[in-house]
């Protein structure tokens, strides 16, 4: 209990404490930088750039302003994902900010299936969303489109028929 400082040895230290920050914070006021509005990041075609991943597909995505026409590995949206679901992954970010048929997208995807392939494609086109007009990032963030959707298939263990399956019993 010796080693405890009294109350009014606690009050001096609190002052001498108090008058040195004082005058510092008279002098220098420390404040929040306001946000400064990012600017876009466009290459020397006017385009915003970005990739998306999902499972084992990897999407590279070019975004720029036109009539909505959406380009998969050189070929249409309709032909290279012809599922109906599939197509409507692609067009989420835009309805999330309401730029429907606003962007032109051109993108190679590589890797995976369809399904990874179309959520690799969501990926990207949130991602250069964000490049091309950054004040749309809290909306596309708030509905999950700027989150990589981190679920990879696991891998097969030795011992094992596949990850997590056991080899068939016999019993004779």
């Amino acid at each position: 209990m010796a080693d405890q400082p009294t109350a009014e040895a606690l009050e001096e230290l609190k002052e001498s404490f108090e008058g040195g920050d004082a005058a510092a914070e008279a002098e220098a006021p420390v404040q929040a930088a306001p946000a400064a509005p990012a600017e876009p990041v466009l290459d020397e075609h006017g385009r915003a750039y970005a990739t998306g991943k999902r499972k084992d597909a990897v999407a590279r995505v070019w975004l720029k302003p036109g009539s909505g026409k959406i380009v998969v590995n050189d070929r249409d949206v309709e032909t290279y994902f012809a599922r109906p679901v599939l197509r409507m992954m692609l067009n989420q970010p835009f309805q999330e900010v309401g730029r429907v048929d606003q962007y032109d997208v051109m993108c190679t995807v590589s890797g995976g299936g369809l399904s990874g392939q179309a959520g690799a494609v969501r990926h990207g086109i949130s991602k250069a969303l964000t490049c091309h007009d950054p004040a749309l990032r809290p909306a596309l963030k708030k509905g999950g489109f700027l989150t990589r959707d981190s679920r990879v298939v696991e891998r097969k263990k030795y011992g094992r028929a596949k990850a997590r399956r056991s080899f068939q019993f016999s019993k004779r």
